[in-house]
């Protein structure tokens, strides 16, 4: 070949000669007045940039079709696990919360069931509503608990959580807690449990989404939806009397058409001058759902989170954590052993969840459209990770099905990552109703 032939091909004047020397193994036909160390070094850096266009691509992508043939194509090629039971599961309870509740009426019940439907024969929503399934149903459980027959519903416990107090702790702290009032302590009690605790899940859901691997956002959406709804189905079946009950009743025994309460809130509502709380609580569905605490649970199971994923901040969200412990007590909102439960309640969500599901994020990425592979579930021992295939809820499917991963701890074997791996882009074993079950082997995203 002439010196001209090198410069056509190096100025890429020749495109189609250019491109048939690439696919010449090792790309043998560089010039050879080109350094060996230097062309070794092009041909690698190459190889990771063309891996992580399309890797890359594939996995942090959102599915924007609109067609439902889509999702019964997926549905057709979908492998069945024991886990897919989870939407028998929480059909049986939308059902019976839809059974009991006495509002809205039956054709606005219709009309919204409907939207749902559509929302999960596209593609483009079905990606977003099948991690939100667990809350929304819990949402629906919580707010018609209220339409249970109290003649179907158990004795309430008003004697149970204070001699559990007295046994564990040698005294009530929720009532030494909220002994001494101040306005200042009011403010501090007031932000976490009544201000943050509404906003964190949303804030959670988009660090999730941003910083998280991809698969991180629908494991944290589930396990915070499954947490809700066993704790609700806890408060049903074993109402017990919060902390401002014995300060109002005693422990007189309590019945169903006792109003809620917001104790210490009203405090707030009366420092500003306006209904924030009040009405609220007075109305609320579950008045004696103080076992496990919620606002514990949640508090709890954001840290693990964002402990998982940002482990620097982890000592901010403990500190938040035991802050709003306080302030429930302080509110008398919960007794000491019903945060604890709710804690053990939702580190129990975390860990299945990172057990089976949490991809784990990488020191060298920053953001979810960082991550060319995923990695998820516990290490198998202290040398090799299992890698499950990739969570295709939130992604369309890769025309490619090679893997190369973009990352320099990882290249090329044959379909498998040095880590022992499957190809995170194996279209042939994967659909786009893979992911869709938090079991699924084929799931993460």
């Amino acid at each position: 070949m002439t010196n001209k032939s090198y410069l056509a091909f190096l100025d890429g004047s020749h495109p189609a000669d250019m491109l048939s020397r690439t696919n010449v193994p090792g790309l043998a036909a560089l010039p050879s007045f080109i350094p060996h160390r230097v062309r070794r070094k092009w041909r690698a850096t190459k190889s990771r940039i063309r891996s992580r266009q399309s890797v890359t691509s594939s996995i942090a992508s959102l599915e924007t079709s609109l067609s439902p043939s889509d999702t019964l194509k997926s549905l057709r090629t979908h492998p069945w696990s024991i886990y897919d039971a989870q939407y028998l599961f929480l059909a049986i309870v939308a059902i019976f919360s839809l059974s009991v509740s006495e509002a809205p009426g039956p054709f606005a019940k219709t009309f919204v069931a409907g939207l749902l439907m559509t929302g999960l024969c596209l593609p483009i929503t079905r990606q977003f509503l099948l991690p939100l399934l667990p809350t929304l149903t819990w949402f629906l459980l919580f707010s018609s608990c209220k339409y249970i027959p109290a003649d179907y519903r158990p004795a309430i416990w008003v004697r149970v959580l204070p001699a559990l107090e007295n046994i564990l702790y040698g005294a009530n702290l929720s009532n030494i807690l909220s002994a001494h009032k101040h306005t200042v302590l009011d403010l501090l009690a007031w932000l976490p449990y009544g201000v943050v605790h509404y906003v964190s899940p949303v804030i959670v859901s988009g660090c999730m989404f941003i910083w998280g691997p991809p698969g991180t956002l629908p494991t944290w959406a589930r396990a915070f939806g499954y947490m809700n709804i066993t704790a609700v189905l806890i408060q049903t079946v074993f109402p017990c009397s919060p902390p401002w009950y014995e300060n109002t009743y005693g422990l007189a025994p309590a019945n169903y058409s006792i109003a809620g309460d917001a104790a210490g809130l009203k405090a707030i509502d009366k420092l500003f001058g306006i209904d924030l709380y009040t009405s609220g609580f007075h109305a609320s569905p579950v008045v004696f759902g103080a076992f496990p605490s919620l606002h514990s649970g949640w508090a709890t199971l954001e840290t693990l989170f964002m402990g998982h994923l940002f482990p620097k901040l982890l000592p901010v969200y403990i500190f938040y954590t035991m802050w709003l412990w306080w302030s429930t007590m302080y509110l008398s909102h919960h007794y000491a052993v019903d945060l604890v439960a709710g804690s053990l309640l939702a580190g129990i969500c975390f860990f299945f969840g990172r057990a089976k599901f949490l991809p784990r994020p990488q020191a060298d990425k920053e953001f979810r459209w960082d991550y060319d592979y995923i990695e998820m579930g516990d290490p198998m021992d202290g040398a090799g990770y299992s890698m499950l295939d990739i969570y295709e809820e939130f992604q369309p499917q890769s025309d490619s099905d090679e893997w190369a991963s973009g990352s320099s701890s990882s290249y090329s074997t044959g379909g498998r990552s040095p880590l022992g791996a499957r190809s995170p882009v194996d279209t042939d074993a994967q659909s786009l109703w893979d992911g869709d079950t938090v079991g699924s082997d084929t799931e993460q995203r």
